[in-house]
């Protein structure tokens, strides 16, 4: 039987927008005009024309043209700072409370996302929106809904800053989460609030047998972490020992591909698995099906979207974008082209590069998956290597060799005149053939690439495989600070993070 199979009142459905609209081009219309229409009589909606973007028969084409695009360092830079010195109406009507810190995965300084009550508000619409989708799903026991839901994120005891509070925003979302949901959410307030993450970690394993969870809601390597420790210390054969009401994974981030081996290892009986979109800027997309190809972008709520061609025509040899680049809106896009999205939302974020590249896996129907990062990808020779190529060829890896590989990330390296990949991988298995895995990632990605495959002939001379403990990685994140919540290890290396990381291996391997 269906899973929530109850009738949603027509307001109810009115309000959540859970009807089927086709019109994608107008629902993003709409959102932009509000937006604009919130956003006019701020300081940046009057240097940018608000009023006369409205008031123009092609709104999204006029916005495009007036408003360049900003990345965090321009738009923090020009705008944002003067929230954190308390100036009201800057980019968002009134005061910017809340900000969500996040360094990304290449960066070591913290960056400030302004969050408002407008945005949460939004974000909340799309978390019931996706949770009222499961009463689609077909085999889920009803009864699963009605248990706990484990969520490891960032700490709800937030900075106090002159005039705000500053956290992770899976801390923000938890602290103002509502009422009714906190009899299901689990590590509960005085868990939630500790900022020690390998001390939240241990009070999880020891509370673990007082609760009957039935969702685990994070990013993969740290919910992985969590359920080991719980099967090592109670001695299990698997985490539903425990949990046996464990129905869902609730994930989002990086993709679930190269943890996937070694988290079912822990699984006792098959699992859903739901992926979401959710970012520090906002909720961008979600799972609404069972077996959908991707997850559905949000385009009726508080998210505008525009498309940046993932090109040489619209990005350097670093990823950062161009002046010159073009942007389509989600009418003008093509399946199965890489794009970086440009978003502009209820906080303040206008024509915002958020840094993650996608691919439309199916338009009508506005399903996308994400293929990687802006500045994380490999071209030292125009092998154009995307996360999404990598994270196919660690999947076939792993299949092939019988092997967990539940962390990697590559490093471009001169070789001789020319140059190399250097894969650092982890696997806690002894004894590997590297000259077997070595080969098998070449030609995987020899296969899905054909840009890698024409280099791999040329100035791209060759591979290099190390494979480590998996505990490398995780030591190396927390000597960064950078240990649970949302936290992800950088596919990728360049730049400081590489220096670092070379640093850190000289000292421990």
């Amino acid at each position: 039987m269906p899973i929530l199979d109850i009738k949603v009142p027509a307001s109810v459905a009115k309000a959540l927008r859970l009807t089927s609209k086709s019109d994608l081009r107008g629902q993003q219309l709409n959102v932009l005009k509000k937006l604009l229409k919130k956003a006019r009589f701020t300081e940046f909606g009057q240097q940018y024309q608000f009023d006369q973007i409205l008031m123009s028969r092609h709104p999204a084409k006029k916005f495009s043209q007036i408003v360049p695009a900003f990345n965090y360092n321009t738009i923090h830079n020009q705008w944002w700072h003067k929230t954190l010195e308390g100036k009201t109406d800057v980019c968002w009507p009134g005061k910017i409370k809340y900000y969500a810190l996040s360094s990304g995965t290449s960066e070591a300084a913290s960056k400030y996302i302004p969050i408002t009550t407008d945005l949460l508000k939004g974000n909340r619409m799309v978390m019931l929106k996706q949770l009222f989708s499961l009463r689609t799903y077909d085999g889920i026991p009803i009864k699963a809904l009605s248990k706990g839901w484990l969520a490891l994120g960032g700490s709800t005891d937030l900075q106090k800053g002159p005039g705000y509070y500053a956290g992770d925003l899976s801390g923000i979302t938890a602290k103002r989460a509502p009422i009714w949901f906190q009899p299901f959410y689990k590590p509960g307030k005085r868990i939630a609030k500790e900022k020690d993450w390998n001390k939240k970690l241990a009070e999880i394993v020891e509370k673990a047998p007082e609760w009957d969870i039935s969702f685990v809601v994070g990013v993969p390597a740290w919910i992985q972490m969590c359920m080991e420790m719980v099967v090592a210390k109670y001695k299990l054969n698997n985490i539903h020992e425990m949990w046996p009401n464990l129905t869902f994974f609730v994930h989002g981030g990086v993709s679930f591909e190269p943890y996937k081996k070694g988290f079912e290892q822990l699984l006792g009986k098959p699992i859903t698995y739901i992926e979401t979109y959710l970012a520090s800027e906002g909720f961008l997309a979600y799972q609404d099906k069972q077996y959908a190809k991707g997850m559905r972008l949000v385009t009726n709520e508080h998210i505008f979207f525009e498309f940046v061609p993932f090109d040489d025509h619209n990005f350097d040899a670093d990823g950062e974008i161009l002046p010159t680049a073009q942007s389509l809106l989600i009418h003008e896009v093509e399946e199965g082209k890489d794009y970086a999205i440009l978003i502009s939302t209820s906080a303040g974020a206008w024509r915002y590069l958020i840094g993650d590249t996608i691919k439309f896996v199916d338009k009508e129907k506005a399903e996308i998956a994400i293929t990687g990062r802006t500045k994380h990808f490999l071209s030292l020779v125009g092998e154009h290597l995307s996360v999404d190529n990598m994270n196919k060829a660690i999947r076939v890896v792993s299949e092939t060799m019988n092997l967990c590989i539940p962390e990697y990330t590559v490093v471009g390296e001169p070789h001789d005149n020319f140059f190399a990949h250097h894969w650092y991988l982890a696997c806690n298995t002894t004894n590997i053939d590297t000259a077997k895995l070595k080969t098998t990632l070449d030609t995987v990605l020899c296969d899905v690439n054909d840009d890698y495959a024409v280099e791999r002939k040329s100035a791209l001379k060759d591979v290099h495989i190390t494979v480590l403990p998996e505990h490398i990685f995780m030591d190396f994140m927390e000597s960064k600070g950078k240990v649970g919540g949302q936290h992800k290890f950088p596919r990728v290396l360049k730049g400081k993070m590489l220096n670092d990381w070379k640093a850190f291996l000289a000292a421990k391997v």
